[in-house]
């Protein structure tokens, strides 16, 4: 899929798009472009992979003229730049609105433009009823990438945009458990949001692999979603007191704009889910001109889902304490 292509990684310092650009770069890929407005990690990544097929823009997504010029060329763009701190996004909430919406729509205008193949935006599951601002935007941010396929003249433009969503990333930058490593090995009490907690989660090699299938597959306006198990924070707790010390723990009650259980599919979208295979279910888009029979067509195995009622990290499997001590110990978090 990528011999000889062009991709261009928005936000391609972030763990996610570091982790991307490694995997990348055992294909055949021609070039891949990171495009990111921090200068100290483009010199850190540089240094770090040593590749000649590696370009690196310093821009800004909410600069259209700047990420027109990066864009120029690309075959695929993957966007996975954002702000995403909530609580620093609750107190800056229109720079959020600058960056995940007027950026995202700005990765469309270019993408059209230089007539890339796919794009595909990079979300969360904290854009499903969101409760912060955080995940309002990043809800935006998936209905343009949907709705930017309704607009296209398809003699004159070949790009194809959709969405794919999941969970944490277990260890990537912002997630709980690097923040309770570093509490144990500062001899600090873990803080615990609420001991009934729980969170989607997958490894970067499964998000690796789930981001790439959809790539391959993806016909337009889809919303992909992978079929996770789910951790509790009191089990992500004792793992890492075992594996390393258990220096207690102190309950500092749920941060504005957080949830207790995640969801990924809310119930109102149940009833326009598809299951294309073991892995994935995708989200039939939202809009009247594309019906059940067209899902038929693009994935003649597709089935719907009848059963599930809403899709919680409540209501999931649950990882099992010994999985994931495993999980940690094999990632290489400590």
């Amino acid at each position: 899929m990528f011999k000889n292509k062009t991709v261009l990684i928005t936000g391609g310092t972030g763990s996610l798009g570091q982790a991307l650009t490694k995997r990348l770069l055992e294909t055949d890929v021609g070039t891949i472009r990171i495009f990111s407005r921090n200068e100290s990690k483009q010199i850190e990544m540089e240094d770090n992979i040593k590749d000649d097929r590696l370009r690196f823009f310093i821009g800004d997504i909410r600069d259209l003229h700047r990420l027109s010029k990066a864009v120029e060329g690309a075959d695929f763009v993957f966007h996975t730049a954002a702000l995403k701190h909530v609580p620093k996004i609750e107190y800056n909430p229109f720079e959020a609105i600058k960056t995940n919406v007027v950026g995202s729509q700005n990765v469309i205008d270019a993408s059209l433009d230089a007539n890339v193949d796919k794009v595909v935006c990079v979300g969360t599951d904290k854009a499903v009823s969101p409760l912060n601002t955080y995940g309002a935007t990043k809800l935006l941010a998936e209905k343009l990438f949907v709705s930017a396929n309704n607009y296209l003249d398809k003699e004159k433009y070949r790009t194809k945009f959709f969405a794919v969503r999941y969970g944490n990333v277990l260890g990537s930058s912002g997630s709980v458990i690097p923040l309770f490593i570093k509490q144990i090995k500062s001899k600090q009490k873990i803080t615990i949001t609420n001991p009934n907690m729980t969170r989607f989660s997958l490894t970067m090699s499964e998000a690796l692999d789930f981001i790439l299938h959809a790539t391959d597959i993806g016909k337009g306006s889809e919303i992909f979603i992978p079929k996770l198990r789910s951790y509790s924070i009191t089990d992500v707790k004792s793992v890492l007191g075992e594996i390393l010390e258990n220096t207690g723990e102190e309950e500092i009650g749920i941060r504005p704009g957080e949830k207790l259980h995640e969801v990924l599919i809310n119930t109102d979208e149940m009833k326009y889910v598809w299951e294309i295979n073991d892995t994935y279910m995708i989200i039939n888009p939202l809009y009247h001109k594309f019906f059940d029979d067209d899902v038929k067509i693009r994935y003649p195995n597709a089935k719907k889902i009848e059963s599930m009622k809403i899709y919680s990290s409540e209501n999931v499997e649950k990882i099992s304490p010994i999985d994931l001590k495993n999980i940690i110990l094999d990632s290489n978090l400590l």
